[in-house]
């Protein structure tokens, strides 16, 4: 399923119930998986529930199940240009607009 025409609240709720379903498919509690994450069991059950949470206890939840991997694909840089006949677009330090 593509999550390109959804809205962020809509994508965090896909990837929090992609995440329920991998952490029951390995037979994990809330607690347990929070337990293993260094997080509390209320902000596991808030982030299945509504999609919150911060970045950094969704990349440990990630490490308990097995997945970071896909984590750090986010945002990968394009090593191949698009085109042979296009040049490669500089990399910005800053951005333009406030």
């Amino acid at each position: 399923m593509s999550l390109s025409l959804k809205t962020p609240e809509e994508v965090a709720l896909e990837i929090a119930s992609r995440l329920r379903a991998r952490r029951l498919a390995q037979n994990l509690t809330q607690a347990g998986l929070a337990l293993r994450a260094g997080m509390s069991t209320p902000s596991l059950k808030r982030f299945e529930k509504t999609g919150e949470i911060s970045f950094v206890s969704l990349l440990k939840i990630a490490l308990v199940l097995g997945c970071l991997d896909k984590c750090e694909e986010l945002f990968a840089a394009s090593l191949v240009p698009d085109s042979l006949f296009t040049p490669e677009p500089r990399l910005r330090k800053r951005g333009s607009i406030r």
